[in-house]
């Protein structure tokens, strides 16, 4: 049955919801889905992620203009939104990110349109701010389904927003590309230089620090391996330095952003993630789909649901570098475990997380709703 979308996600930069956002809206558009997608909290511009054609983007800031005030500003916004919710008249609102969800369920409010709103992140490890969190306890149990990435903050959500009576277990799709990508080593064992991949933001919880310390113990015995960092934030003149001041120049690098991403996967030879915290992280999960052989901590929430409790992954602990330059070691100086741990991650994601699989629970929600009943709706 043709769905009326109406998605709705705070901005369309190069994040991971952003990514996740274009991939959910372009498949619905390709399978003929009337699809409307607007960004609340930015202005105009060229989305990073390409969209299908037949997706109607709408700039909610082109709806509202000019408003002065903060809270002016966000009552005209919402004004707007709660007006196109009655222009377009969709089946379903989605919206993502907890201060996109609450003017979500403002909007919806006694419209009559369900609306399902999704937590992309851990909110038992990383909380709003308490404004926000209020309006999350407050709203969310309205909500026609919360969804969440993993099982484990479908455990742990509700003892943030109480109240919550249907949760379902949504996790990120492999987005189609993804498939058309194979990990080199997986045809053929590099015989030159080998590169450990890391990719995701150069910011604190990551522990990018973590990893380039970690090498650099590991560069006098595998001295055919580099490290490339690929990622922008606040953290980068920090790992410059660092990478300055351990003499590793000419082996560990800073790359900068990549639109090819998945490119870069199949060129390399390991994945590495040091994180403290995730929500779901597509990184690891992208890797893993092209091939890579990969090495995470086992933080909350992702990568143990990703990697089966640590079959497809070497899953380390958190602060446990010890344990992450051991793991590194036997990943970097074993060629068939890498082989086989590539092979087994590539055909696992596939079958867990591809886009149809994804897309069939997310009709499952869609069903859901137009019945309005609490169906138990789970990856």
């Amino acid at each position: 049955m043709r769905q009326k979308i109406l998605f709705l996600i705070s901005s369309l930069s190069s994040g991971g919801a952003e990514r996740v956002a274009a991939t959910l809206c372009n498949a619905w558009a390709q399978r003929g889905d009337e699809v409307t997608l607007v960004p609340t909290f930015s202005g105009g511009g060229k989305p990073f992620y390409q969209l299908h054609p037949n997706i109607d983007l709408i700039y909610l800031s082109e709806r509202v203009g000019v408003v002065q005030g903060g809270g002016k500003r966000y009552g005209a916004r919402l004004r707007a939104l709660r007006q196109m919710v009655k222009e377009k008249k969709p089946d379903v609102v989605i919206s993502f990110l907890p201060n996109v969800n609450i003017a979500a369920l403002a909007a919806t409010a006694f419209t009559g349109v369900p609306c399902i709103v999704c937590e992309r992140s851990d909110p038992s490890i990383q909380p709003v701010g308490w404004v926000w969190k209020m309006a999350c306890q407050w709203l969310y149990r309205h909500a026609d389904w919360v969804t969440v990435q993993t099982e484990a903050v479908q455990a742990s959500i509700h003892q943030v927003y109480g109240g919550l009576e249907r949760v379902a277990v949504v996790p990120n799709p492999l987005p189609m590309d993804v498939l058309g990508w194979q990990a080199n080593h997986l045809e053929q064992e590099n015989t030159g230089r080998k590169t450990l991949l890391s990719l995701g933001r150069l910011s604190e919880e990551k522990q990018v620090s973590s990893i380039i310390q970690v090498f650099a113990q590991l560069a006098p015995k595998f001295p055919d391996w580099d490290l490339a960092i690929y990622g922008e934030g606040p953290q980068r003149a920090k790992l410059e330095a660092q990478i300055v001041r351990l003499g590793l120049g000419q082996r560990i690098f800073l790359r900068g952003r990549t639109h090819a991403p998945w490119q870069v996967m199949s060129e390399a030879d390991a994945f590495v993630m040091a994180s403290r915290f995730e929500g779901f992280p597509n990184a690891l999960l992208e890797a893993m789909g092209v091939g890579l052989p990969c090495v995470s901590t086992d933080c909350p929430s992702g990568p143990y649901e990703m990697s089966r409790g640590g079959i497809d992954a070497l899953l380390v602990g958190v602060h446990d570098r010890d344990a992450l330059r051991s793991a590194l070691a036997q990943l970097m100086g074993d060629a068939a475990l890498r082989h086989n741990l590539g092979r087994h991650a590539r055909a696992s994601v596939i079958d867990r997380y591809a886009l149809e699989a994804v897309l069939n629970v997310w009709d499952g929600l869609f069903a859901a709703v137009s019945r309005s009943t609490p169906t138990v709706v789970q990856a």
